[in-house]
């Protein structure tokens, strides 16, 4: 199993915007430390900011940050809201395939008791999980800021 870009770039989001909570962060800072494009990042945060996990705040003084506290946000809803539409197999797209096999394979329902079971793992984290504590992240993830920024609380 491999994750989508946009799952993962997310999740960098997240976590830096948990990381500088509760002051908000720019877009292009995420891009810098995380290591994405800017364009790239602002698909993600525009549909982190519909779900309801970031807000965002216009202007010089703007930025983004955690619409939630971090402990509200799991892990595993993040990534049913970024992998959803990319399907596992062919099989499990809903549509016609060209699997030869289909009627007869048992392995989609291995592979649905194994995606399950992944998310019933990512189902127990939260945000807060994954930086609070987490010093090292904390100085990966860290850039200066140049004027206090500070988004509605």
């Amino acid at each position: 199993m491999r994750l989508t870009v946009r799952t993962n770039l997310a999740m960098r989001a997240l976590m830096t915007c948990a990381v500088h909570a509760p002051d908000l962060v720019r877009k292009s800072d995420i891009a810098r430390v995380c290591n994405g494009s800017e364009a790239h990042f602002g698909l993600i945060v525009n549909q982190l900011a519909q779900t309801g996990l970031i807000c965002t705040v216009r202007g010089r003084r703007g930025g983004l940050k955690l619409a939630l506290p971090a402990d509200e946000i799991v892990v595993g809803h993040v990534f049913r809201l970024f992998e959803s539409s990319v399907p596992f197999t062919e099989c499990f797209a809903g549509g016609e395939d060209d699997c030869p096999i289909k009627s007869a394979c048992r392995l989609r329902g291995a592979l649905e008791r194994a995606l399950e079971a992944f998310y019933a793992e990512l189902d127990k984290v939260t945000l807060a999980d994954l930086v609070h504590g987490n010093s090292g992240l904390g100085s990966l993830l860290a850039f200066p800021v140049a004027e206090a920024r500070s988004g509605p609380h």
